[in-house]
């Protein structure tokens, strides 16, 4: 049955007897077959009218047991559809699904009004998608006549890359533990940083702290205190020219790559890190914090990123402050690109790749990134963070 046809398969073929009948009773002189043709014309009509005539309205409402939904995670969708009718049709229901969540979304309707319809549903593909609307199709009793009716607006979920657990950062020999360990320094510039010291030969006489000065007897200037830099810093290369090229289609690769910074973000935040993340371009974002706040806005924009513009050299990414861990993700990258990725001296620099060329993992290895091929994300992970030997025959050191 096609639902945008107002007769089902059997009402067309009731009308299409019904011509037959009326045709052969002219021919063959058959009045009987006249009276035939009249009641089948006659029973398609008042299905119609049965199913189309009378008026019906209806509020829809969706709750969703999940707030950000996981690819590969199950939730639940509750509807509450409140009809306003006669009576109550018989006919089956069906909430619109898009292509990226699967559920089975549809089924007979309750007879009792008001009542909630469930089902569940799995992320399939990150992003933002709508539900529904609410689809309620009748058909007469007799399997003649039927009438879809949409019911309700969209509701929108959030599907969000998955996060895969990983090995502790403290396996790969010369990473340091945590916030306490692993923090840079540079010198401040509010006032809440400024914290007197003695004066020695060459300081401007501006910088005198009169106030230091009475109170320990000798002369006192200002000095900046040293404030902590974000522990760690992971980049998604999200330069068009490392991915596939956007075709409406799904690339591979590049859900990898984000699912990997989803995991490697938050995986550094579990370990004590202050994390910030940013893409190729300079664009942050998410700063992770350790707040649960942090987390879900970081994965909202994850489920909404997408390959796009050129991406700038990572040293001025970081703003002159070397981090502690240093994660690059990457797509497709060749050898001189790889010889030319510079760390900016951060303590444990890290390069996945998805598509390197040949001798690509070996020239960044060179350069003291530890790098592994982008393929499994836990896999990938553990191979950073142990060494492996690069194609060619080269080892990558940690």
């Amino acid at each position: 049955m096609r639902p945008g046809r107002p007769l089902t398969g059997r009402g067309v073929a009731a009308l299409l007897t019904g011509v037959g009948c009326a045709i052969a009773a002219n021919v063959l002189a058959a009045p009987i077959l006249l009276y035939v043709a009249v009641l089948l014309f006659a029973l398609v009509i008042v299905a119609v009218v049965a199913v189309r005539a009378p008026r019906r309205g209806g509020a829809v409402t969706r709750r969703i047991s999940t707030d950000l939904l996981t690819v590969g995670e199950e939730s639940q969708v509750a509807v509450r559809f409140d009809l306003r009718a006669l009576r109550i049709p018989l006919g089956t229901w069906r909430d619109a699904l898009p292509s990226a969540v699967t559920g089975d979304a549809e089924g007979d309707f309750p007879t009792d009004n008001g009542t909630s319809i469930r089902y569940r549903i799995t992320g399939a593909r990150r992003g933002v998608w709508p539900i529904g609307p609410l689809s309620l199709h009748t058909i007469d009793p007799f399997g003649l006549a039927q009438r879809v009716q949409e019911f309700g607006d969209t509701r929108t979920v959030t599907v969000v890359p998955e996060v895969v657990p990983l090995a502790p950062m403290s396996r790969a020999a010369g990473a340091a533990g945590g916030t306490a360990h692993t923090a840079t320094s540079r010198l401040g510039q509010g006032s809440d940083n400024l914290s007197p010291r003695r004066y020695v030969s060459g300081d401007s006489m501006r910088r005198i702290h009169w106030r230091a000065t009475a109170h320990r007897g000798d002369l006192m200037v200002r000095q900046e205190e040293e404030e902590a830099s974000p522990d760690a810093v992971v980049i998604l290369d999200r330069a068009a020219r490392r991915w596939s090229p956007h075709t409406g289609a799904v690339d591979p690769a590049f859900e990898t790559a984000v699912a990997a910074c989803a995991s490697i973000a938050l995986h550094l935040v579990q370990e004590g890190y202050n994390v910030d993340v940013r893409d190729s371009a300079g664009t942050v974002l998410g700063v992770l914090r350790g707040q649960e706040d942090d987390r879900d806005s970081l994965l909202v924009v994850l489920a909404m990123v997408q390959p796009q513009g050129e991406g700038r050299d990572v040293v001025t990414l970081l703003d002159g402050t070397p981090p502690g861990p240093l994660v690059m993700i990457t797509g497709r990258i060749d050898e001189p690109d790889a010889a030319g990725l510079r760390h900016g001296g951060a303590a444990a620099p890290i390069l996945l790749t998805t598509g390197p060329g040949a001798g690509a993992l070996a020239a960044a290895g060179a350069l003291g990134w530890s790098t592994a091929e982008l393929d499994d994300v836990s896999s990938a992970w553990d191979d950073a963070l142990a060494g492996h030997v690069a194609p060619g025959g080269g080892h990558v050191p940690r």
